[in-house]
């Protein structure tokens, strides 16, 4: 596959690995020189047409979220044999995983590392998407803008977009088992505190070195993410923060209603903590070295179209050499006249597919700040709804906590009445009698006046909390809305630029060709030793045209 052109324009540099549906490459677009990773379906899962699906809900899961720790999906496709494809950002970083591998980290950094993947966890929630698959083999450390542990989460190919029941049969379990949350280990829809138990996982493997679920049988490790408990990490290890502990064993509960009400609150909870966490250094490669920022996307290998005219002249410097007085061959003076021309179109053709791309990019920044823009609204709603919400639930726990102390007041007050008519009826008068009756009676009115209260806050906050959904809701509407239109413009200008490449790739094999033809007929020469030299300083073979960067004949 390398050296292949991808959809007319992505030619494949370099394979950069394998995950469950794909393998991912290094790749350049032809003309612009913008260096992208290309994932590709596996060979061997051409046929399944339910994971090519998949790989289309990826790139809208991705793109709809737009999150500075979400990895940017920047194009989308077939290719001309059926291929799906995905065009993301070309990150270079470290995974969670190898970090992990050294051992446990200090509090400071995985608390670091946890925040940041909460964030972008809290806005694809606020979005309807669920990632299904967080695991450390899924988060990429890097580096940016001065930042050490820069989160990447990649991969939301199993992200579930508001359920689509036709991509998967009902009861299938998907994702690791050793960050699969009990509800997904039963075969049930993975929801967002499924993310937040998976979370729950990471954070342990954070804290202690190693998963608090372990088992090489499959089944087993199902059975215990279903039903077994966790390890507490002060048993595992006993320097391990106490508060660190209490926020994983909850994102570990089995039963979901019981962890985080959702990522904004376990998000409040890791900003507090990191708050009172001293501020410390760490080094990211273990060995008392601080880390070094990764190294750029690698430099373009050749100088592109711009360099065809200075081949072709050299070519008619030899050609007016070997054959003075205009008595060139034919076929080599039409080859000649060919570069000219194949040089002045590819230029003017890269001229067009600039343009083409200057406005794709344009309308791709557009997009980007509208969707963030969005997505910030939303996160800001939806932070208010949660803190809404929690206050609700703190005012049912008091209605029911008050509606107890009601039933029982009422219970005492008929009590007291009952023994006050006992005495009026028997003639007695006894003062405390009728005392306890009626302080029973005010105690009950004053329990019922409390809970109309309770009631009342409690209705009123879910009031906010169902017009802030509502406003979520029209946000998320909109933003669909928009990222369909927008789809559909990038599309339209995205084949623009496929045919324009197409067509400065057949450009580049007719200018191979032609320079080939010259090359076998002047290579002998000895008149034209120094500018062939000059052909070979360029760095590519002489019989190549600039754009052919992986494929180069060598025998120059």
């Amino acid at each position: 596959m390398l050296g292949k052109v991808v959809a007319g324009r992505y030619r494949l540099e370099a394979r950069l690995g394998e995950g469950g549906m794909g393998i991912v490459y290094r790749a350049r677009h032809v003309l612009i020189d913008r260096v992208v990773a290309l994932k590709l379906i596996r060979p061997d899962l051409r046929g399944e047409t339910h994971l090519r699906a998949w790989m289309l809900r990826e790139a809208r899961a991705a793109n709809r979220v737009d999150h500075a720790h979400i990895i940017d999906i920047h194009d989308i496709g077939e290719t001309e044999e059926g291929e799906l494809y995905l065009v993301m950002e070309y990150l270079v970083g470290t995974p969670l995983s190898q970090e992990l591998s050294r051992g446990p980290m200090p509090i400071a950094r995985a608390i670091d590392i946890l925040e940041q993947m909460c964030a972008a966890l809290a806005r694809a929630h606020d979005l309807g998407v669920v990632h299904r698959d967080l695991k450390s083999d899924n988060i990429l450390l890097t580096a940016r803008g001065g930042r050490k542990d820069y989160v990447k989460i990649l991969d939301f190919g199993l992200a579930a977009i508001a359920r689509d029941p036709r991509l998967a049969p009902k009861g299938a379990v998907f994702g690791t088992p050793e960050y699969m949350s009990p509800e997904q280990a039963r075969g049930e829809d993975a929801t967002s505190h499924s993310d937040l138990y998976a979370l729950g996982v990471l954070l342990f493997e954070m804290l202690t070195g190693q998963l608090p679920f372990r088992s090489n049988d499959r089944e087993q490790l199902l059975e215990m993410q279903r039903s077994g408990p966790p390890p507490r990490p002060r048993g595992i290890r006993p320097d391990a923060h106490p508060q660190a502990e209490s926020i994983c064993l909850r994102l570990l509960e089995k039963d979901a209603r019981r962890r985080y009400q959702d990522a904004h609150h376990l998000q409040e909870e890791l900003k507090a903590l990191q708050r009172s966490l001293p501020t410390q250094a760490w080094d990211i490669d273990g060995g008392g070295n601080e880390a070094v920022a990764p190294p750029p996307p690698p430099p373009p290998q050749t100088a592109g179209v711009t360099e065809w005219a200075s081949r072709a002249a050299l070519f008619a410097r030899m050609v007016s050499r070997a054959f003075p007085a205009n008595a060139a061959p034919a076929e080599l003076t039409a080859a000649l006249a060919k570069l000219w021309d194949l040089a002045a179109r590819a230029n003017q053709l890269e001229g067009e597919v600039s343009t083409y791309t200057r406005k794709l990019d344009s309308l791709e920044r557009r997009g980007r700040a509208l969707r963030a823009e969005i997505g910030r609204k939303v996160e800001e709603l939806a932070h208010e709804e949660s803190r809404v919400l929690r206050e609700a639930a703190a005012d049912g726990e008091d209605c029911e906590k008050v509606r107890a102390e009601l039933g029982s007041a009422e219970k005492a007050a008929l009590t007291a009445r009952q023994q006050a008519d006992v005495a009026m009826r028997a003639g007695t008068f006894d003062p405390g009698v009728y005392e306890r009756a009626g302080a029973a009676a005010a105690t009950a009115k004053a329990k019922r006046e409390q809970l109309q209260r309770y009631e009342a806050k409690k209705a009123t906050r879910e009031g906010i909390a169902r017009d802030l959904r509502r406003q979520i809701d029209d946000l998320r509407a909109q933003l669909v809305r928009y990222a369909e239109a927008l789809e559909e413009d990038l599309a339209q200008g995205r084949e623009k630029v496929a045919h324009k490449t197409r067509e400065g790739l057949s450009f580049e094999k007719a200018f191979s060709d032609a320079s080939s033809l010259l090359l076998s007929n002047l290579r002998n020469r000895p008149e034209c030793r120094d500018l062939m030299s000059q052909l070979l300083t360029t760095g590519v073979s002489a019989d190549a045209p600039p754009e052919s960067k992986v494929q180069q004949r060598t025998e120059v």
